[in-house]
């Protein structure tokens, strides 16, 4: 009689630990790595450069770097220009090659995003041709250009390939050409796609159904303040916010941002075109306050995939510093962005055991 109860007991003794344990179970929400792209995108290297440079974006928390091989339109005319021996070692099929071999080796996933600058104009987004016959030569140029390294991106396991970047006009004066180019790139890259559009046409850009990702430069402006509150600025990324989820339902595409960041001046967020910097003052506040906007307000969605801040340098030119307090350009490095940069990207996400 007595040895039964002893054995009945233990087995309710046994019976609520395993209660307790399950509803323990229930309760507890375990944390992983936050499955966003955190993002860097390199400027590439006029020089070679070691494993360890490559490397360093990881003291940010970075897992995803984009690497790009600039190629170039003149101005006024029609072909797009790559040469693989470029004078920046970085952009060379060469160095690109080597570039995304010590990424690898560091466990970095990649994105290869070409992308073609105009001289004597710059960016893409004004880019236009009057006849038929000379935006048959750009697409034809185009075309080589980018299928060369969806070819490459594709040999070396690249995990995402960006077709352009900032094509304002074009996109929507030749939306066939795009459609054309998307299948092209398919049957010799493997990977996921994206394409960068600017952030005042990424409405206007037809072909988001054909890609993985809806790429956008997400350079908003948020505030025309010499010097905006961090409030004032999730504020404003809540109209943005509004737009973007609408885009990705409708699409049934995660929103990436291709390029994102900010200067170390006033204005910052008023539109970077708008300003020539050397007449605006240094404020490394600014640059601060953007960031930590947009990582507590947009980039909290789930149909949010991530992004590239714009930009990292790799070494020195010039003999000057890499980035610091006095530096006014886009880079965090040096500076107390750099951070914010690594809190966020090292944020990890809470995951429900009954969710899948």
């Amino acid at each position: 009689m007595q040895k039964s109860f002893i054995l009945l007991f233990i087995v309710s003794l046994f019976c609520q630990c395993s209660e307790n344990r399950d509803i323990i179970a229930e309760n507890i929400e375990p944390s992983i790595k936050s499955q966003k792209i955190n993002g860097v995108s390199f400027e590439m290297p006029s020089v070679p450069v070691s494993k360890e440079s490559i490397g360093g974006v990881k003291r940010v928390n970075a897992d995803w770097v984009a690497f790009i091989p600039y190629g170039h339109t003149l101005q006024g005319k029609a072909e797009v220009i790559y040469s693989e021996n470029k004078k920046w070692w970085g952009e060379s099929i060469g160095g690109v090659v080597e570039c995304i071999e010590m990424a690898k080796e560091h466990d970095l996933k990649t994105m290869m995003k070409p992308h073609v600058w105009v001289i004597g104009q710059g960016w893409p987004g004004d880019f236009d041709l009057s006849s038929e016959e000379d935006w048959i030569i750009w697409e034809n140029s185009y075309e080589k250009y980018i299928l060369t390294f969806a070819k490459l991106s594709d040999s070396m396991e690249v995990d995402l390939f960006c077709i352009g970047t900032e094509y304002r006009k074009a996109v929507v004066k030749r939306p066939q050409f795009w459609e054309n180019l998307i299948k092209k790139v398919r049957k010799v890259y493997h990977g996921k796609i994206t394409y960068a559009a600017n952030w005042d046409n990424y409405e206007k850009v037809g072909f988001w159904d054909e890609v993985d990702f809806i790429g956008i430069d997400a350079y908003f402006p948020l505030s025309t303040k010499a010097r905006p509150q961090l409030e004032e600025l999730k504020q404003a990324w809540g109209v943005v916010e509004k737009k973007l989820k609408k885009l990705s339902k409708k699409h049934d595409a995660k929103i990436l941002f291709t390029e994102y960041g900010y200067k170390s001046i006033e204005y910052s967020n008023s539109g970077f075109w708008k300003y020539d910097e050397d007449t605006v003052l240094t404020n490394q506040n600014n640059q601060n306050t953007a960031y930590e906007a947009l990582f507590e307000s947009v980039w909290q969605n789930d149909w949010m995939a991530g992004g590239f801040f714009w930009k990292w340098r790799l070494h020195r030119m010039g003999g000057g510093e890499i980035g610091g307090e006095e530096n006014r350009r886009y880079t965090p490095q040096g500076k107390i962005t750099e951070q914010i940069i690594k809190k966020w990207y090292g944020q990890e996400e809470i995951i429900s055991p009954k969710s899948n």
